[in-house]
């Protein structure tokens, strides 16, 4: 496998450059010195931002993008052999890398790399230890899954050890990685298409923790199912985590205050009891604090910094975002794609001050919308009011025969009222006939839905 050498800068170039992930692998080898190329098959914020930093980005994936004076071309998963400038790559025999290789490799440059996996939440945990890192001076490099305002992006640069990323089982691209300290949040079926069963994922998950090495730690959800299948034997140290009394971090007391935002009591091992009060909603969200408040004492940060930075914490974008109000009608976007995480949501949101809760769901993919279609519409049903969108595509095309429709059948099926309109306008003009002060709308999914929302805001 080809090896970056930061101390020997070379020119690569890489297929896909706009995605959230290569555009920041892009901008820290373009900071270390590197000479960056690029390609996508769009303009964008991303692609502009690269741009403006001096990254040539051309626009279409053409094979006389790849030239001989590359040293290494990077791909993500979603780049097929019949990509021309993949084609064009091992023509020229120019080394290749993964977009998950090529992060292992930065890994390694770093004392402390630290990797966030799980089926959900990495987003906001990665951003929730962000915090914490930059709270306590430790001039971080991070790498989020979604945009934190306080780094004014996804991406940030800093000069001392450590590391940050999330580590996505998808496609098993987390195993390239090379943390030394790892944390699984919680592990649930989902990416179907790739992954057989979740025994599958289970596995994968367990060659996750295996690359952590004997001086290194894994910090898990202590309530995952047979939690021994997953630790015993690895050579590294195990810290657990969750609402149980007899986990190595754990929490109780949980309240939430009129505004529906939990408040909780946080136990450590040797650690004095700690009252934390969050300005995220949601159950799902004190796990999320309890995972990175366990990984926060690991790295000797004071306990009431980890307080302060995770009170201080108002989420990352498209995690129960709140993007504004009109007559009186509340809106907020949410990232949720997956049964679990839907229910989550909805929760959260019941106990945010309404009337009438709405939510929009845009379904994602048509593999994971057949996998879990009775679970998503027992999901949905914790909504008082359901609309829905067509199916996002992302990477597939439509061969499973399923639909929006057929979900709103299930839902309709369990006597709750759903909607289906085949354009955001129509939903727009529906919501504007139906919402009325007082109500909260959610946009749910992982695709575009958010502009609904946003359109109705003018914003």
């Amino acid at each position: 496998m080809y090896k970056i050498d930061f101390n020997n800068p070379v020119r690569i170039h890489f297929t896909g450059i706009g995605g959230v992930s290569m555009c920041g692998l892009a901008e820290l080898l373009r900071d270390a010195g590197f000479s960056v190329s690029g390609s996508d098959r769009s303009r964008s914020d991303r692609t502009e931002h690269l741009e403006s930093i001096g990254i040539t980005v051309f626009y279409g994936q053409r094979e006389e993008n790849i030239t001989e004076e590359i040293e290494c071309v990077v791909f993500t998963s979603a780049v097929h052999p019949d990509n021309p400038e993949y084609i064009a790559a091992h023509k020229l025999q120019i080394p290749c890398l993964t977009r998950g290789e090529l992060m292992g490799q930065i890994m390694k440059h770093y004392q402390t790399p630290i990797g966030i996996s799980g089926t959900h939440g990495k987003t906001t945990t990665t951003s929730m230890i962000s915090e914490i890192l930059l709270h306590a001076n430790l001039d971080p490099t991070l790498f989020i899954g979604g945009n934190l305002k306080s780094i004014q992006g996804c991406l940030r640069i800093g000069k001392s050890g450590y590391f940050v990323t999330e580590a996505c089982e998808y496609t098993n691209s987390f195993l390239s990685f090379s943390p030394k300290i790892g944390l699984i949040l919680n592990i649930e079926e989902d990416h179907l298409d790739f992954f057989k069963d979740l025994a599958h994922i289970r596995n994968s998950f367990r060659t996750y923790a295996e690359l952590l090495p004997e001086d290194g730690c894994l910090i898990i959800n202590g309530q995952i199912e047979n939690l021994p299948e997953l630790t015993n034997g690895l050579a590294c140290r195990v810290i657990t985590f969750g609402s149980d009394s007899g986990l190595d971090w754990y929490f109780d007391g949980l309240s939430y205050n009129e505004k529906g935002l939990p408040a909780f009591t946080l136990h450590g091992p040797g650690q004095q009891e700690r009252r934390i009060t969050l300005q995220v909603p949601g159950e799902h969200n004190v796990y999320n604090a309890t995972a990175a408040a366990a990984l926060a004492h690991l790295l000797s940060i004071d306990d009431a910094v980890t307080a302060a930075a995770l009170h201080e914490f108002k989420g990352a974008d498209r995690r129960f975002e709140y993007k504004g109000t009109i007559g009186g009608i509340t809106v907020i976007d949410d990232y949720s794609h997956h049964p679990t995480e839907i229910t989550a949501a909805l929760k959260a949101a019941s106990k945010y001050p309404h009337k009438t809760l709405w939510c929009v769901f845009q379904p994602h993919t048509y593999s994971r919308t057949k996998a879990f279609m009775k679970e998503f519409a027992k999901a949905l049903t914790l909504a008082d009011k359901i609309v829905l969108a067509d199916i996002y595509a992302a990477r597939e095309t439509d061969q499973l025969g399923i639909s929006s429709q057929t979900l709103q059948n299930e839902i309709r099926a369990l006597g709750h009222e759903c909607e289906y309109f085949s354009t955001f306008d129509e939903i727009e003009n529906y919501l504007l006939e139906n919402c009325i002060k007082d109500d909260l709308l959610i946009t749910m999914g992982a695709g575009d839905v958010l502009k609904i929302g946003e359109k109705l805001l003018g914003i």
